[in-house]
């Protein structure tokens, strides 16, 4: 089973570059779950995120959850700024577990998907690439600040093709194979393993996490627009969905929005997951 950790750049109070009405944040997580969603039709791959939503991460916590996961690749997928055009990507200089042949591989398919100019492929002492002890690799996807960059970034269509550069890239170097029913997606989204419903977030609310004799800690607030994919309920404190990794955010009437996909969708999840 390979494990890729795919960290979005920026995030939160972080929105990194911005420029011709984008934000570089914004950017990064659309990219990161479309090659998250477009991986679920491969077998024997895992894959995690840094962050799922806009909220800030820093970038020790992003290489450390990379680490504790065991990854086996690190891809950090940003965007460029600084008065340039095209496309490049990075490594350590170290060149560290076959990080110079990932680059390679995954280099060449992102290129053929998107038509930007090719800046080549490079190495710098970033930290997401230093910090983390498997291969990794950080991509720059265009100029945020250039206005023709920017006009392709702008497109839906366009964020799919830099999606399918990554994911074409690590599917040749990993060797990954097809499964033969396609998971399920919802929305557009990657219906994950476990997964009953979702909440919308209407106003803004509490996200708990609880510990020891259910004692509730608060994580953080919630903002309205946000989306979280529920994997249980608890009538505990008047009841609560669990929203993954011990979080959990209380069910109070016109604050959230909870939705279930029909019957036939569930049972269809179902089985993609079993095999």
């Amino acid at each position: 089973m390979v494990k890729v950790f795919i960290d979005p750049g920026h995030g939160g109070t972080d929105p990194g570059a911005t420029q011709n009405g984008l934000f570089e944040k914004n950017l990064t997580l659309q990219i990161s779950k479309r090659i998250q969603t477009m991986l679920t039709a491969y077998d024997n791959i895992q894959v995690n995120l840094s962050r799922e939503s806009d909220i800030t991460v820093s970038l020790n916590e992003r290489t450390n959850m990379a680490n504790a996961w065991g990854a086996d690749f690190l891809l950090s997928v940003h965007i460029n700024s600084g008065g340039g055009t095209g496309f490049e990507d990075y490594i350590h200089p170290s060149k560290r577990q076959n990080s110079a042949s990932y680059q390679e591989i995954i280099h060449e398919e992102i290129v053929k998907q998107i038509d930007l100019i090719d800046r080549g492929k490079k190495q710098e002492n970033f930290h997401m690439l230093r910090e983390s002890n498997m291969p990794a690799m950080l991509t720059e996807n265009g100029f945020i600040d250039n206005p023709k960059d920017a006009s392709k970034l702008s497109q839906s269509s366009y964020i799919d093709r830099i999606a399918r550069g990554h994911v074409n890239g690590l599917v040749k170097a990993f060797k990954l194979k097809e499964k033969s029913e396609k998971p399920t997606t919802w929305d557009g989204l990657l219906f994950k393993k476990g997964q009953i419903g979702r909440i919308k977030i209407l106003k803004r609310i509490n996200l708990w996490r609880r510990k020891e004799n259910n004692k509730l800690v608060l994580s953080r607030i919630l903002n309205p627009g946000e989306v979280y994919r529920v994997y249980g309920y608890d009538p505990l404190y008047g009841g609560q969905y669990d929203v993954g990794d011990n979080h959990w955010i209380t069910n109070i009437d016109g604050y959230i929005k909870y939705e279930t996909p029909s019957k036939a969708f569930l049972a269809k999840a179902e089985r993609v997951y079993k095999k």
